[in-house]
């Protein structure tokens, strides 16, 4: 069984919002496959569903960025989830161009939040994600402010063109393993 996992704040107010990018990549999948994200469990969305003949998870996590890792565990540890194995993360990256998409197999949280929280709340760095690139944040403005603003009008274009490219990752992700998604897609 294997987990997808998009990062994002709930509630109305960050919807579309650059850090919000991995629910809007959970969004796509879950239109794709026809899946229904209304369940709540362990403080997260989730959604079942079937991609090559394995069993998936769809995770909105509802713990806010911050605390991403709590709903993440609980799911892992409740469908007995090896993270090494089964979990992929999807989500936001300040350090690459808009729409970018860059995949990796283990790793360090950076200086993304919800990531440190999944890293500690796990123990390990050795899970997929796939970061999608929302662009450097001006100086002159606040990361904070940067990752929950919204992307203007042609970006978002762009950014609508990576979550597909990032719901496409994850599949070929569990049909086709790691390797073959880091060289196709980053």
């Amino acid at each position: 069984m294997f987990l997808i996992a998009g990062l994002g704040n709930p509630t109305d107010k960050y919807a579309k919002t650059r850090h919000n990018v991995g629910f809007d990549t959970i969004d796509v999948l879950a239109e794709r496959l026809n899946v229904k994200m209304k369940k709540t469990v362990f403080n997260a969305l989730v959604g079942k569903a079937v991609i090559g003949g394995e069993k998936v998870l769809l995770v909105k996590p509802l713990t806010f960025m911050n605390l991403s890792g709590n709903a993440i565990k609980a799911v892992c540890r409740f469908y007995k989830i090896d993270p090494k194995e089964g979990l992929i993360v999807i989500y936001d990256d300040a350090d690459l161009e808009e729409g970018r998409l860059r995949i990796r197999k283990k790793g360090s949280a950076g200086s993304h939040n919800g990531m440190k929280s999944i890293i500690s709340m796990l123990g390990t760095e050795e899970f997929a994600r796939i970061r999608i690139g929302i662009g450097k944040h001006p100086e002159q403005v606040d990361m904070v402010d940067y990752v929950l603003g919204h992307f203007d009008k042609e970006t978002r274009q762009i950014m609508e063109e990576a979550f597909n490219k990032a719901a496409d990752a994850a599949v070929d992700i569990i049909g086709n393993g790691m390797d073959h998604a880091m060289n196709h897609f980053n």
